[in-house]
């Protein structure tokens, strides 16, 4: 059994220690908003925060986790950052598919807490490799800016 620390709670895994954290969070602890796209970290699809840094949660080992807190698209909107990029997501209708978006805005709710009032090459270096079939980068630049400027 492996403890790790998953929106704020002690939760326990039994898996072994080189399980991709994508796996421990869906298949054993039943937490689906965090999406398998590629596999191979190219996609963003599987985006959770670890001490509240945008991970690839598919190439993560729950093994190398220990005391981290994990913080996954479930909880998100109990951040300041989190809860001012999913309200800027639903004002300018960003989502169109939806299959990327828990994975949009975990990169977009840690760019928006590391630095409170991003350019746009910011924004475009944070989100890069963060891919979207549908195209809606244009929103999700303006949805980024918009909660960069909400109070």
């Amino acid at each position: 059994m492996i403890t790790i620390n998953i929106n704020g709670q002690a939760r326990e895994i039994d898996a072994a220690p080189d399980t991709p954290l994508l796996w421990a969070l869906r298949d054993v602890l039943g937490m689906t908003g965090t999406k398998f796209g590629c596999g191979i970290a190219q996609c963003g699809a599987c985006t959770v925060h670890v001490d509240g840094k945008a991970t690839r949660s598919c190439i993560t080992q729950i093994g190398s986790i220990g005391d981290k807190k994990i913080t996954t698209i479930e909880a998100i909107g109990a951040t300041p950052a989190g809860k001012k990029i999913q309200k800027a997501w639903l004002d300018l209708e960003v989502v169109q598919c939806g299959y990327c978006q828990s994975g949009q805005i975990m990169t977009a709710s840690a760019l928006l807490a590391s630095n409170p009032n991003p350019s746009d090459a910011d924004i475009d270096a944070a989100m890069t490799g963060n891919i979207c079939r549908c195209g809606t980068y244009v929103r999700i630049r303006a949805a980024i800016k918009k909660a960069a400027s909400a109070a």
